[in-house]
């Protein structure tokens, strides 16, 4: 889960609101640079995050204060990339080999011995499955590379990273190595240059909870009261300047 501190307290996105976001960014690439899969890309999108439940009663929710646990204070956990790999496979091969790429990009030269020998297992096995997918290196680079950078704007908007004051901040490099900024002309406008996407505007939203209660006594605690507090839905509009 995505946790932001605020003066209200614990602002909680789930992972998965943040990939359904990263999917609705996706949805709007120019069509002329879709890849050949399309359809496949959005799903990996949208999905590249599942594993990670934050409902599920064997999930580690607090950190070591009893404080949420932010997604970025999670270490390399096998089992979690296996299932979230397995969950891919079982769709497609190319839905698969899109996840392992994302599990690469994460852990491919993490500190931690295990993580580096799983990741250079999954490129011993996106050989094979790039051929039952029946695409080339060249697709699945070119597609992961929305996926990323879909990812990494989610990221900043879920993390509460917009700039004020119409100052620009750089999302990622997208397909083509291009480098990408997002900035806030006015307060929930937002605009990318240069413009990557098919529509010349849009809406975006997603869902977040916000709990007060700052530490917990234990995990069952916080999931109760994480699962009686109502959302509230977040929307942007994206338009190009």
């Amino acid at each position: 889960m995505i946790v932001n501190y605020q003066e209200n307290g614990w602002n909680i996105i789930s992972q998965r609101a943040h990939g359904l976001l990263a999917g609705q960014i996706c949805f709007n690439w120019k069509e002329k640079l879709h890849p050949e899969l399309w359809m496949e890309t959005i799903v990996a999108t949208i999905e590249h995050d599942d594993a990670f439940n934050e409902f599920s009663w064997d999930e580690s929710l607090l950190n070591k204060n009893g404080g949420p646990l932010n997604f970025k204070m999670r270490n390399f956990e096998e089992k979690k990339c296996e299932e979230l790999l397995q969950m891919a496979l079982f769709k497609s091969r190319y839905i698969g080999l899109l996840i392992s790429r994302h599990i690469q990009f994460l852990h491919e030269n993490s500190e931690d011995l295990a993580a580096r020998k799983y990741c250079q297992n999954l490129k011993k096995l996106d050989k094979k499955w790039i051929k039952v997918a029946a695409c080339s290196e060249e697709e699945v680079k070119h597609a992961y590379a929305i996926l990323q950078w879909c990812d990494a704007l989610s990221l900043i908007i879920c993390q509460q990273l917009i700039q004020p004051e119409n100052r620009k901040i750089e999302i990622s490099t997208g397909p083509g190595n291009q480098c990408y900024m997002l900035h806030a002309p006015t307060e929930n406008m937002l605009t990318v240059e240069p413009w990557p996407f098919e529509p010349e505007n849009f809406e975006i939203h997603y869902e977040s909870k916000t709990i007060a209660q700052l530490e917990f006594k234990n995990e069952d605690e916080f999931r109760q009261l994480l699962l009686k507090t109502e959302p509230v839905l977040h929307r942007f509009q994206f338009a190009k300047h």
